[in-house]
């Protein structure tokens, strides 16, 4: 007579499963908190312990309630939403008692670096500079009001805010072009950058005005640019598909 037996993968799987709600089982009896679920996806008592911690920031509120003209002039400035404690740090001891505890009052450049060190990472056009070049051992203060920022004299400059751009321009055939020959660019853009951003070309032809084969020369540039037939050049591609506009060099 046969007897009949479940499968040997069928009694693996079914083993597999056994230990891992075995495992669940014992985890949620050892390490899992008996509180946790109560009142949420978390401990109960975790309430209790934030609860119990020190208050240390009070909030821009509490600081404009005795500073009202330094917050009237970073409400209107570049800092306007950078939260004081940011850069004075926990100021709730201050604003309880303030002959007492004063808050930090940051002089060294480090503390603007650590937004305006200059990192590729960071957004194009956000002000950054080199700490060695800019202005090296002058304190950040002495040019730059911290609760209202805009420098003494708007620069003139595109490498002010665009500075890895420009040194990568710098070493290219383009170095000689000004920034407005091939960005529309209205003024008001040095004071007010991402309310007036600059246009950028959409067209193949608009490289063509200087690369195209019989193309006439364009003041203030050299005569000996590469000359290509943008009607076969690339097939369908943009110009800028293959070549960075800002080191064109062929690849």
């Amino acid at each position: 007579m046969r007897i009949w037996r479940f499968p040997d993968q069928v009694v693996r799987l079914a083993a597999v499963f056994l230990t891992a709600a075995a495992t669940v089982v014992i985890v949620r009896r050892e390490f899992v908190p008996e509180s946790f679920g109560v009142k949420g996806h978390f401990r109960a008592e975790a309430i209790d312990a934030v609860a119990g911690q020190k208050v240390a920031f009070a909030g821009w509120q509490s600081c404009v309630e005795c500073h009202d003209e330094e917050a009237a002039k970073k409400g209107s400035s570049y800092h306007r939403t950078v939260a004081c404690e940011v850069c004075h740090g926990p100021a709730s001891d201050h604003a309880k008692d303030p002959m007492k505890h004063f808050p930090f009052v940051p002089k060294k450049r480090e503390a603007c670096l650590y937004c305006h060190g200059f990192l590729p990472s960071r957004p194009t056009g956000f002000p950054q500079i080199i700490e060695r070049l800019h202005n090296p051992t002058k304190p950040c203060a002495s040019c730059h009001d911290p609760h209202d920022p805009t420098p003494p004299q708007t620069p003139g400059a595109c490498s002010a805010c665009h500075g890895l751009i420009a040194r990568t321009k710098s070493t290219s055939h383009h170095a000689s072009l000004e920034c407005e020959t091939c960005h529309e660019t209205a003024q008001e853009h040095k004071k007010s950058p991402r309310a007036n951003m600059p246009k950028k070309p959409s067209e193949r032809g608009f490289c063509a005005r200087c690369h195209a084969r019989g193309a006439r020369a364009q003041p203030g540039i050299e005569t000996d640019v590469p000359r290509i037939d943008p009607d076969t050049h690339g097939g369908t591609y943009l110009c800028w598909q293959c070549h960075y506009p800002h080191f064109p060099e062929a690849r």
